[in-house]
């Protein structure tokens, strides 16, 4: 079995979607630049939006060798808190590919990979799968079968990725997690 894999490119990273399957069209992209209005990028989200008060920042940086988006912070459950977040728009139909496969790096602290669809309309609402990010660059496959729904009750219909986030939730905890680059 030949493997595909199409790489998305986002602010100089990469985030990449894999498949098994024997013929899987793919775009290559030679110069990032030239396609620099498509691109999406990552942003900073945290619980702020809802009156908590966790903070925390995200930062492009080379770490152990490596082009990385750094997410770091302090999450806080006070004032109905809890979370932070780096997040990626990508507005593509995933629907030939078999999930996601991120380079990750950490401070050993266990992070959760969230996704959203057109059937997440609340804020509260996504598809989720754990991943621990260790002390060392580690390549972490997330095979779309294993998000679990978070607060709704429709499969995980990859038809419409709207968005990905790599998220800090739930329990106090100082994060640093990245997701490298190509």
């Amino acid at each position: 079995m030949r493997r595909a894999r199409l790489a998305l490119l986002a602010s100089g990273l990469a985030l990449s979607i894999w498949s098994n399957a024997l013929a899987v069209e793919t775009r290559l992209i030679d110069d990032p630049a030239e396609f620099a209005e498509e691109l999406p990028s990552w942003r900073f989200v945290a619980d702020g939006v809802m009156g908590g008060l966790s903070t925390g920042s995200l930062k492009r940086e080379e770490i152990a060798d490596r082009s990385a988006v750094r997410l770091q912070g302090r999450v806080r459950l006070e004032k109905n808190g809890g979370f932070i977040q780096v997040a990626l728009d990508l507005g593509i139909d995933a629907s030939g590919w078999d999930g996601i496969e991120l380079d990750v790096y950490g401070n050993g602290e266990s992070y959760s990979v969230h996704l959203r669809t057109n059937d997440t309309l609340l804020p509260w609402q996504s598809y989720r799968m754990p991943i621990l990010a260790q002390g060392a660059w580690k390549v972490i496959r997330l095979p779309f079968k294993s998000f679990k729904p978070h607060r709704l009750y429709v499969p995980l219909d990859v038809t419409r990725l709207e968005r990905m986030g790599v998220v800090a939730i739930g329990r106090a905890l100082e994060a640093d997690v990245a997701i490298g680059g190509a």
